[in-house]
């Protein structure tokens, strides 16, 4: 079964470092997905959101705990405390993990650097005290080391090594953690070599602290901190060796961290690959014509030199290659490991995604051979958009013109952040050139958009793509740009249930106002539990006298993780799923509610449509914005799409006065983050 929450928070606010965010980030999205959404949050998100309902694991990198202190003392602290004394868990690294002891005493006696107080979480309830080992300095690695860290193998299950190595600059000891265990503290592991303080009984490096129902795992060294991801620093004496003596045991640090999050309840990634490379983008068309006329439309925006044709803009640059070329070992070779400027791949390093190039390769002479994209059919894809196209009278082009790419960063970025007329962003005439329903999927996302900054991988086996959709400017009033949305998820809907023969009466719903919902099939219970399968990202901008919307969608269909999937829900003996054919049905069922909501607007067929297929008629809400009035859903406003409520009193009876409400579009739960409609 897959996880239940989702998201693994780490804090990037007051006190934290880049380089420890960074290393920290990359070794949890490594080990964690496609399982978890790994996202980087800020002292507002834990003070103010209700982040818990779906947070797996909080945690707090290196860097300097009064920071934390500074920001989260008081409320935060509350929350976070909550949240694992009510089953959470934490893990704290370095920083971290002085942030969850009792105590803290960091070195003691030297004046510039000495720090010592109470913490309030202590989830530890001991001092954490340090440097374990000398020569600290703050925004420096001249006091980094490798410690030898000897694990306490009875205290996991399974395979794990009895020594590993640790990146440590600056960690503390866990005071007497060895005594404690009436206080249900743990050490998983312990510092090996001869420290600078008094570490009591235990000399505990690692700790894992029972709080309430939840874990609070707390470290002084760096196991996050991987070999490939140090940059060298030829000022330091040894600083090249310590890289090197890392890199030698890196499968001992990495299964000793597999170890400890499995520890924590988290379900870690059986795969050591990491993030996967970027992959070239495949532009094909259902037409003979099709990519031709495009890249002549884009005459104006093409440098050639040598040969070569290329896309430049202020950050990104697009390398037009030759399809004649491609099938040279060399270049298939750099398809499965494409590097970076600096010569290293993509797979082994923090990626800056917009300072790789992205390569597109053309097929003006048909689909794409099954050879240069194993995971994505593109005759069977437009086979099956001819098919549907057949079946909707009003679809006919969205979808014909797509770019396909075994990997990309997200179809929404390669639309919207590299080919939008944006401020710093860089093809700002891109966008001009491709007509509604040009079409960007890919089958792995490994920076997939979500609300806000929110950015994980997205397995193979979901279906991910993004749409163009020009809507023009002088319809937004009788056809606002917010409907969008939800048409989109009436097409979504609309197109799994008539997918083939047998999907009719698939338990898909919608969650207001950009979700995809479906029964959960192993819920048992009276109540009906569903769980989201899919969601919508809508981006808008103005040019030219229309909207240029970039409507992105992904849907759990064949995937096993990171939750239930289209696939866990078909009955014996249907047709099966694929992927390539899904796209063409959501499209061609979304060009034709498209076409009704320009003739008609958000006429009350569609509306009716809306309804049928939502989870909200009835519900009770709470309006925090409007001092806890209690409210039940009534529908959706004709004008502006917004929430419609209306008040009850401590019976639960309607009191008549109703409520415009709009989501505040920050909050992990829409329904507890509702505001008035801003007039």
């Amino acid at each position: 079964m897959a996880p239940s929450k989702l998201n693994v928070l780490v804090y990037t606010g007051i006190g934290t470092t880049v380089e420890s965010v960074r290393h920290c980030i990359w070794t949890l999205r490594r080990l964690l997905s496609p399982n978890y959404a790994v996202i980087p949050i800020t002292e507002g998100v834990l003070i103010k959101e209700p982040w818990a309902s779906t947070c797996a694991l909080l945690v707090f990198p290196g860097g300097a705990d009064l920071g934390y202190c500074q920001a989260l003392n008081g409320e935060g602290n509350r929350r976070i405390g909550d949240f694992v004394r009510r089953g959470g868990a934490y893990l704290g690294f370095c920083a971290g993990g002085y942030y969850g002891s009792r105590r803290c005493e960091f070195e003691v006696g030297n004046r510039p650097l000495e720090v010592i107080g109470s913490r309030e979480l202590g989830f530890f309830p001991g001092t954490c005290r340090g440097g374990a080992f000398r020569g600290f300095e703050y925004r420096s690695e001249k006091g980094a080391r490798v410690v030898r860290l000897k694990v306490a193998q009875e205290a996991f299950d399974g395979h794990v090594p009895a020594e590993t190595l640790s990146y440590y600059n600056g960690g503390g000891i866990f005071v007497d953690a060895a005594s404690t265990k009436t206080n249900k503290v743990e050490v998983l592991a312990s510092y090996e070599d001869e420290t600078a303080v008094d570490g009591g009984d235990g000399n505990a490096a690692v700790i894992l602290c029972s709080v309430g129902s939840g874990k609070a795992m707390l470290t002084g060294p760096h196991p996050e901190f991987a070999a490939v991801n140090l940059h060298p620093q030829p000022t330091i004496p040894g600083y090249a060796e310590l890289i090197d003596n890392l890199a030698d045991e890196d499968k001992s640090r990495v299964d000793f961290l597999k170890a400890c999050l499995s520890k924590l309840g988290l379900e870690v990634s059986l795969s050591d690959a990491g993030v996967p490379s970027l992959s070239r983008l495949h532009l094909s068309s259902l037409e003979e014509t099709g990519v031709s006329e495009l890249l002549a439309s884009m005459e104006d925006i093409i440098d050639k030199e040598n040969g070569e044709e290329w896309i430049r803009g202020e950050g990104d640059t697009f390398h037009i290659q030759n399809e004649e070329t491609i099938w040279n070992v060399e270049s298939l070779q750099q398809s499965l490991a494409q590097p970076d400027e600096s010569g290293a791949s993509s797979s082994s390093l923090t990626t800056d995604y917009s300072k790789i190039v992205k390569k597109i390769m053309p097929h003006e002479k048909g689909p794409p051979h099954p050879k240069l994209t194993p995971q994505f059919n593109h005759g069977l894809y437009f086979s099956s958009l001819r098919r549907y196209q057949k079946m909707e009278p009003q679809a006919e082009e969205w979808g014909n013109l797509l770019m396909y790419g075994e990997v990309l960063t997200s179809t929404n970025t390669i639309l919207e952040k590299y080919l939008v007329n944006e401020p710093a962003c860089p093809n700002p005439k891109i966008l001009s050139k491709l007509s509604t329903g040009f079409t960007v999927s890919a089958s792995t996302q490994v920076a997939g958009r979500g609300r806000g900054s929110n950015v994980w991988v997205s397995p193979a086996g979901c279906l991910i793509f993004s749409t163009v959709i020009n809507h023009p400017a002088h319809l937004a009033v009788s056809r606002p740009v917010v409907f969008i949305q939800y048409i989109a998820a009436i097409a979504i809907v609309e197109a799994i249930q008539s997918y083939d023969r047998g999907y009719g009466n698939l338990p898909v719903k919608l969650k207001w106002p950009n979700d995809i919902y479906a029964l959960d099939p192993t819920e048992s219970g009276d109540q009906p539990h569903y769980v989201k399968i899919g969601g919508i990202l809508s981006q808008c901008l103005y040019s030219n006298g229309s909207y240029q919307i970039v409507l992105g969608i992904g849907i759990n269909t064949n995937n096993p993780r990171p939750t239930t999937s289209i696939s866990d829900l078909l009955p014996p003996g249907v047709p099966e799923l694929h992927l390539e054919t899904l796209l063409a049905r959501i499209l061609t069922r979304l060009e034709a509610v498209h076409a009704q909501f320009l003739h008609e607007g958000f006429s009350s067929d569609l509306e009716a449509r809306y309804y049928r297929h939502w989870l909200h008629t009835g519900q009770a809400v709470t309006l925090e914005a409007e001092a806890g009035v209690k409210a039940r859903v009534l529908g959706i406003t004709r004008d502006w799409g917004m929430l419609r409520v209306e008040e009850v009193d401590s019976s639960g009876r309607g009191t008549g006065r109703l409520w415009t409400l709009q989501s505040d579009e920050n909050s992990f739960d829409y329904w507890k983050g509702l505001v008035r409609k801003k007039t």
